[in-house]
């Protein structure tokens, strides 16, 4: 064989093996970002441009599309379980005590859905699109671009009681965050991370009332929260009623994702306990979040590898699970 003909084999064989050294394995198969450049190759732009449109028309749809795929990962994987709606012998995780009353979004997705399915019929995962939705989310609200690894496939089943158990809740113990975080397969790091996603979005009155009147069970309020912070939440979160109040969960820019959620932090301005306990529990997290606040491009960097990792939970590949025409609704077949 001649040199032509040897270095031509040679470059057939880099390029079949480039998807490779993108690609995140598991049992079943590999995730990787050129998953659908043959079968879709315009679905980033469409789940782009609904989102862009999404948000343009709501500014708080970044932070809950962001929240989305963070929800539906914690809980068996990220299959788009999530999405599913009550019927039959499936239980919606949408009545769970994280999801009721707050998750939402849920019509983008379906937005989305239609059009790619209009686009690439029966290719494109729910699970694939809620992993896109996430990241044109953080980043029209200016945080960090990456690539996101693709190939995920549908659950068929949903799972209510690892929704109510397996996903951090605002009034959780920094311990009980952690252990959450590393049954995922997921460190601390991570979990200060993205945590970090608090940057954007609300979070309800009912979320952290017991901070504001009745922390440890002695009618006193939180110790760690600035007095005059806590005097203007009580305002509109009273001991009693309105529940659904929203706040922001950074005060500073609550629309733009930037590492100011830290800042805040350290000035004990941190909304939910989840958040404050990020300063006052934990000395490696301590330092992580004066990192953080120090430097937002440090801050970006370690986001961007967190949620691919996050993507990566549990994902359902090969001949696993379906490719749902609908994102609430198994198929019926």
């Amino acid at each position: 064989m001649d040199k032509s003909m040897m270095s031509y084999f040679i470059v057939l064989a880099l390029l079949a093996l480039a998807p490779l050294c993108f690609s995140h394995k598991f049992q079943g198969g590999y995730l990787y970002p050129q998953f659908y450049d043959r079968s879709c190759p315009q679905v980033e732009q469409i789940v782009k441009s609904v989102v862009a449109q999404a948000v343009a028309r709501d500014r708080r749809m970044a932070a809950s599309l962001l929240r989305l795929h963070f929800h539906d990962c914690f809980v068996k994987g990220c299959d788009a379980s999530l999405l599913l709606e009550s019927n039959g012998n499936i239980i919606s995780e949408k009545g769970s005590n994280t999801n009721r009353n707050s998750a939402r979004g849920f019509e983008v997705i379906d937005e989305i859905k239609a059009a790619v399915e209009q686009a690439c019929p029966h290719t494109v995962s729910c699970a694939d699109i809620l992993a896109l939705a996430a990241r044109d989310s953080t980043v029209i609200a200016g945080g960090p671009n990456w690539q996101v690894p693709l190939g995920r496939r549908d659950a068929r089943g949903a799972s209510l009681s690892g929704s109510n158990n397996d996903i951090p809740a605002p009034n959780n113990t920094f311990n009980t965050i952690l252990t959450k975080f590393k049954r995922q397969g997921l460190d601390l790091v991570d979990l200060v991370t993205l945590s970090g996603a608090h940057t954007i979005g609300n979070a309800r009155c009912v979320s952290f009332r017991q901070r504001l009147y009745n922390l440890n069970g002695n009618g006193k309020p939180d110790f760690t929260l600035d007095r005059a912070y806590a005097y203007e939440l009580r305002n509109q979160c009273p001991q009693s009623g309105g529940d659904q109040n929203l706040f922001f969960l950074d005060y500073a820019t609550p629309f733009n994702f930037d590492n100011s959620y830290y800042k805040n932090i350290l000035a004990y301005k941190g909304l939910l306990n989840s958040d404050q306990v990020l300063l006052t529990k934990n000395q490696e997290s301590m330092q992580l979040v004066k990192q953080y606040a120090e430097n937002m491009e440090l801050f970006f960097d370690h986001f961007a590898k967190s949620m691919v990792k996050m993507g990566n939970i549990s994902p359902l590949t090969g001949p696993k699970g379906e490719i749902r025409q609908y994102c609430r609704s198994i198929n019926n077949y």
